[in-house]
């Protein structure tokens, strides 16, 4: 029970906080340690004993229900407590990434001096009110916006249910109040293969006949750009996989699956982790095997046999891309770039702006590849399984891809290509020579062997 002291004109409270003592060897005393209080709120007194004596049973009750804060916990300072979160979460590297850039740039600059348990939901409105109008004013991207106001909601959720450093959360969420204001979203063209076209010239111009086929296998697979592209290693490509999976049991079943019908495998991402270029597994683990119709199968089977590095799409240097694909290769490929003279070795001729991406994500090719396979109406189990989502509920739970459906899937894709080919006159460069380092071996052969493997 609480008990009350008086001493002139103030009036303090104890209770029991639930915890007790340390011996030296840090194991818990008999002794227990109490809480006190002033009054029901800093700077404010206590009315009355019977004010202060309620108010200790209410922290009591607290207590016997697991709802206790203890009041050095919840001094404890933003600054603090969200490395000290950050550091708890088990999440991949570039989500970690993201969340460290996001608390440096806002939040702690902003919350960093407030004690965890001392932010009320008024401040946090406000700050929140603070960052929409910075999205009015076209300071702030709508998405970054909404971002961080996710990040400090998980922060004070878990400071509530994990970490006991308050009791409620000031992120108080409200559905269908305030003003309606319609969700901005990205202007989105459908995806015409006259505007992949110029794409993919201004990709051979800038990265050779390795960025024309890039561009027309990020169409045509939908995979995750620019992580799971080029992350695509040489044994997980269409001329070499199945065979080459180190999985016996799949590679068995997916040698009879896909005898006559070429696909990739969608293995890794590639991410910096620690400054280090790494291998890690897809988004949500998505791993998954892509169909590719015919013709791509046989521009990756000329591309392989042209260098020998053990990425499918190589930086210029022939190692692994690094963190400047968006910069030198994209950009230019986007919104052009100027002729460049002077050495030998930098030659290019004048690089012309795709006007309808401009500015634009990689991202919306794959935004494309799932307009495509809606347009040619297949199954959305067969559509979703390819993008690497799950179907929920019982469509998910019952729906399965078949063999018949991947073969629709591929030979729609490829009847896409021939109709656009058949369209009119479009430059295609020659497929590339063999590398001169590899002389008329391995590269020659493995072109040879890879057309020859479904005639």
């Amino acid at each position: 029970m609480p008990y009350v002291e008086t001493r002139g004109n103030s009036i303090r409270v104890k209770w029991w906080g639930g915890a007790y003592k340390l011996d030296a060897d840090s194991k818990p005393t008999k002794t227990k340690i109490y809480e006190s209080a002033s009054g029901p709120e800093p700077g404010i007194p206590f009315e009355d004993e019977d004010e202060a004596y309620n108010y200790g049973l209410d922290r009591e009750y607290e207590v016997r229900h697991g709802k206790h804060v203890r009041k050095a916990d919840s001094k404890t300072l933003m600054d603090k407590y969200c490395w000290l979160w950050l550091e708890a979460q088990d999440l991949r590297p570039i989500t970690i990434k993201g969340y460290r850039t996001r608390l440096n740039a806002r939040i702690i600059p902003y919350w960093g001096r407030h004690a965890v348990g001392d932010i009320t939901t008024w401040e946090f409105e406000a700050w929140k009110k603070s960052l929409k109008a910075e999205v009015e004013r076209g300071e702030l991207s709508d998405l970054h916006c909404n971002s961080l106001l996710s990040l400090f909601g998980m922060l004070m959720n878990d400071a509530v249910a994990k970490y006991k450093l308050r009791s409620e959360s000031p992120v108080i969420t409200q559905r269908r109040r305030g003003r309606y204001k319609k969700r901005r979203r990205e202007k989105k063209r459908p995806l015409e293969m006259e505007v992949l076209h110029h794409l993919a010239s201004n990709a051979h111009t800038v990265w050779g006949y390795t960025g024309w086929a890039y561009i027309w296998t990020l169409a045509f697979t939908g995979m995750r750009p620019p992580g799971e592209m080029v992350a695509l290693r040489r044994e997980y490509a269409s001329p070499n996989w199945p065979a080459s999976e180190p999985d016996k049991e799949l590679r068995e079943e997916a040698l009879d699956r896909y005898a006559k019908m070429p696909a990739l495998r969608v293995q890794h991402q590639l991410q910096y982790v620690d400054a280090q270029r790494t291998l890690l597994e897809p988004k949500y683990e998505s791993h998954r095997t892509l169909v590719v119709p015919l013709f791509l199968h046989e521009m990756h089977v000329a591309l392989l046999a042209s260098h020998d590095s053990p990425w499918v799409f190589p930086a210029l240097g022939g190692e692994a891309m690094g963190s400047q694909w968006t910069r030198d290769y994209w950009k230019p490929m986007r919104d052009g770039a100027p002729a460049r003279a002077g050495r030998s070795d930098r030659l290019r001729e004048e690089i012309l702006p795709v006007s309808p991406m401009v500015g634009k994500r990689p991202y919306l090719l794959r935004h494309g590849h799932k307009e495509w396979l809606d347009e040619d109406r297949h199954s959305r189990v067969a559509v979703e399984t390819r993008m690497g989502h799950e179907v929920a509920g019982l469509e998910g739970l019952y729906g399965n891809l078949t063999p018949g459906m991947e073969r629709a899937i591929a030979e729609s894709l490829q009847e896409r290509w021939e109709s656009f080919w058949s369209s009119g006159p479009w430059w295609c460069p020659p497929f590339p020579t063999v590398l001169p380092s590899q002389g008329s071996g391995p590269g020659e052969s493995q072109l040879r062997r890879g057309v020859e493997a479904l005639v």
